[in-house]
């Protein structure tokens, strides 16, 4: 089976694939300053629940935007696999053509949720990624990264307004039942939620207004299913998109690797 691990700054997405099937889908908290051994027992943890072992694994690819970890979680696969992780950098083949102004400011999680909007969805495509940031992502037809746009994350946003304000208190993210609250976290959770909702519809116009066309609209990140349900426009919830972003890149470079 193939170990695919998606390293955000606010959880880390693991899959594992056995042929084309993804087979189960797990997150661990993002912890900075935790060893490779503590991973590593975390990871066995999610094998366990998933009934799989780490000797089932004989390969596994890492993306990863956290750079002070990602050494440890290169280490982590690398002895739970018995193989050197394959990293998403410089070097990887993707088959994307990448048209912004400095193709290496790229993220990692940008350019492999790409490559899986390529493989899965048709194109032009806009990938939603409601994480730690909340980012749209326009993949063109000729394969290539267009461009998108970054804004602060729902639960970064959340978390501001309850820290930054001394009488506004935390709040779950869930939907009130209107868009007018009727008090504070009635109000607050009408901000988070159906506000981003919104912002994601506003701009998801926007880019098709300066685009002219657009055949699907993708979303994904650990926010997407709180939000993407709210939203107006016809969006496709795709939880495991990077996941498989990751398999395809697996792929496309494995041959070379082992050689």
């Amino acid at each position: 089976m193939l170990l695919t691990v998606d390293m955000g700054n606010t959880n880390i997405t693991i899959g594992a694939f056995e042929e084309d099937e993804l087979k189960f889908t797990a997150r661990l908290s993002t912890i900075r300053g935790k060893t490779v051994d503590q991973y590593a027992l975390e990871f066995n943890q999610v094998f366990k629940l998933n009934k799989v072992r780490a000797s089932d694994f004989s390969a596994g690819i890492l993306s990863s935007v956290v750079p002070e970890l990602t050494d440890v979680i290169m280490q982590t696969i690398a002895n739970l696999t018995g193989t050197p992780a394959m990293l998403i950098g410089p070097g990887i083949k993707t088959g994307v053509n990448i048209l912004i102004d400095n193709p290496a400011q790229l993220g990692a999680d940008l350019l492999v949720g790409a490559v899986a909007a390529i493989e899965k969805y048709p194109l032009p495509c806009l990938v939603v990624d409601l994480g730690t940031a909340s980012k749209i992502s326009v993949i063109g037809k000729d394969n290539s990264y267009q461009g998108g746009m970054i804004a602060p994350g729902v639960g970064v946003s959340l978390n501001a307004l309850s820290s930054s304000a001394s009488q506004l208190p935390v709040v779950s993210l869930c939907a009130p039942k209107k868009a007018i609250g009727k008090n504070t976290v009635d109000c607050m959770q009408s901000g988070i939620v159906f506000g981003n909702a919104a912002m994601v519809d506003g701009m998801v116009q926007r880019f098709k207004e300066e685009l002219g066309e657009v055949a699907s609209v993708v979303a994904t990140g650990g926010y997407s299913n709180s939000i993407i349900e709210h939203c107006k426009e016809d969006i496709i919830h795709d939880d495991a998109l990077l996941l498989y972003g990751l398999k395809a890149i697996y792929n496309k470079n494995k041959d070379r690797i082992q050689n």
